[in-house]
């Protein structure tokens, strides 16, 4: 079974709205991230961070989501689990938005 996933929007340190995922995100909770990052740009175009460092699965749905945001904002910033830096860049989402690989865990 996934874990589930669980969201929180909170401002950065600039103030910027910032998406904190965890879990996975696939069909069953597409539609809760789509709503978590239409809050977190509240309808206007400002740049907003979004934090999927833990995330090590995301599905085509998810990916779509991230563009369609990257759209409407002027700024989409996303931090990534190392192992979905390579997925979102062959997607091309690093043409659209800052794609930034999270600091590797320490053991």
């Amino acid at each position: 079974m996934a874990p589930p996933l669980t969201l929180n929007i909170e401002r950065g340190p600039d103030g910027t709205p910032r998406v904190i995922a965890t879990g996975e995100i696939d069909l069953s909770n597409i539609d809760q991230f789509i709503r978590a990052l239409d809050t977190a740009s509240a309808g206007n175009r400002k740049p907003i961070t979004v934090d999927l460092s833990t995330i090590k699965y995301l599905d085509s749905r998810a990916i779509n989501a991230l563009f369609d945001q990257a759209d409407k904002v002027d700024g989409l910033h996303v931090i990534v689990h190392p192992l979905l830096v390579r997925v979102l860049t062959i997607s091309g989402l690093n043409k659209v938005a800052t794609v930034e690989s999270a600091p590797a865990a320490s053991p």
